[in-house]
């Protein structure tokens, strides 16, 4: 926390979120007056403000102030509300954070008004709905959307590489020698005099342009930098998901695979850690830094806008045993539990996990709704922009996804794994330093 509170405040505001909780859902017959809403993504602003402007014509007597801010400020400021009491009425929320608010009470449960409000579950994705339930049973969010991990390559640079975008499409990858993943990676890379990685004379101490880029370590989730690969090694994160509590970073399988992941780094194929600090993944891909990133499909907006610079999507390289792997993230649009304004607040998440919303945020072609039928629309609108997304949706058809984890004491388990992954993926400990880590992990959990 940025700011320390007196111990009276954070009573006072422990005592309210556990009352707020305790109480039933009001019906969204009472809804008036007006609510905050966060979310944390610039580029779906103005989806989301227009949402906010329609449902207040639709509901004259609630006006909904809609506030950005960047990610880490986002959470930072939330967790500080939650004790301060001022906390926005309903926000954005993630599977990673949302089982730590719900212990805490700082959530309000949603099961009375979708039963009595008759709302209907199945209008999304499948698999959607359930993830925002705990293992009490109570339902903490209305699905807003839904992701996966793909390629974003830079055409120019694989085509000057002699690569064609089809042999993109098709990469293979082990963790002994990378396969055809590596191989391309490897080409794709160029140091400053113009000599590839795969070449002699190459110096990887003056890269010019990367085959791979970097954002982070990816902690201990890795959603976009290796939870792709090692899920095709067979290896989870925990023994189940959701709500498991032994996790496993010392399985030999994850080390195999961060030891060849981190490889590249020695390689001279990716970038040091070090050097991402403060810096844009995405805008080192828009200046024709690194030829391939690996992300997610939220940010296809991102890695499409970038002038002079033709973006190409392909899926995530197939594994060991002939599969791809994905893995699944859904938001949530979830209630305060402080909220002072609980029916105006049910009202306004019920009108976000609608089709009256979704369809709007499907139309500006920058995520995919929850909802199936809006997120045909959304699949369609990209299209219009001439933006090719199979490679995201193809996880969802060919069920090659896997979701990402859902467990209790997110925060402290990355608070252990982050330096952790930082000191391996930087060359100061060893990969079988992460058992380590694991057993700090799952000591949490005892």
């Amino acid at each position: 926390m940025k700011k320390t509170l007196g111990v009276a405040a954070a009573v006072a505001a422990i005592a309210l979120s556990l009352s707020a909780c305790g109480a039933p859902a009001p019906t969204s017959t009472e809804a008036k007056g007006e609510i905050n809403y966060w979310l944390w993504d610039a580029n779906q602003l103005p989806a989301y403000q227009q949402c906010a402007d329609d449902f207040t014509k639709a509901n004259p007597d609630i006006k909904v102030k809609v506030t950005q801010r960047g990610w880490d400020d986002y959470w930072t400021t939330l967790t500080n509300g939650f004790v301060a009491g001022t906390a926005p009425d309903v926000f954005t929320d993630h599977l990673a954070k949302y089982p730590e608010f719900a212990s805490k009470k700082q959530l309000l449960a949603l099961d009375d008004a979708v039963k009595n409000d008759k709302l209907d579950l199945d209008i999304y994705n499948k698999g959607l709905t359930d993830l925002w339930v705990t293992e009490d049973g109570k339902r903490y969010g209305l699905p807003k959307d839904w992701d996966t991990v793909a390629m974003f390559y830079n055409k120019k640079l694989v085509a000057d590489a002699g690569y064609t975008e089809e042999q993109l499409q098709g990469l293979d990858w082990n963790p002994k020698d990378g396969g055809s993943y590596e191989k391309a990676i490897a080409h794709l890379t160029v140091d400053k005099n113009g000599v590839r990685g795969d070449e002699a004379g190459f110096d990887k101490n003056n890269v010019a342009v990367y085959g791979l880029g970097l954002e982070n370590s990816g902690a201990g989730t890795g959603q976009t930098q290796w939870s792709f690969l090692s899920a095709t090694m067979g290896w989870t994160h925990t023994d189940k998901n959701p709500w498991g509590k032994d996790f496993n970073y010392d399985d030999p399988k994850f080390q195999e695979t961060i030891a060849w992941w981190t490889g590249l780094v020695d390689k001279g194929y990716m970038p040091k850690l070090e050097t991402t600090v403060g810096a844009s993944v995405t805008d080192n891909f828009g200046a024709g830094k690194a030829a391939i990133n690996t992300n997610g499909s939220w940010m296809i907006g991102q890695y499409t806008s970038y002038k002079g610079v033709e973006t190409g999507i392909a899926p995530t390289p197939k594994g060991p045993d002939g599969k791809r792997a994905s893995m699944f993230n859904g938001l949530a649009d979830s209630i305060w539990a402080g909220t002072k304004n609980p029916a105006a607040s049910i009202k306004w998440v019920e009108y976000l996990a609608s089709a009256k919303c979704q369809d709007v945020v499907a139309s500006k072609a920058v995520v995919f709704p929850a909802i199936t039928s809006s997120s045909e629309l959304a699949a369609k609108a990209f299209e219009a922009k001439g933006v090719d997304v199979s490679a995201f949706t193809t996880h969802v058809k060919d069920e090659t996804t896997f979701l990402l984890p859902i467990a209790d004491k997110a925060a402290k388990v990355e608070g252990i794994m982050k330096p952790a992954m930082d000191a391996v993926l930087s060359g100061k400990k060893p990969v079988s330093s992460l058992s380590d880590a694991n057993e700090q992990v799952n000591a949490l959990f005892k």
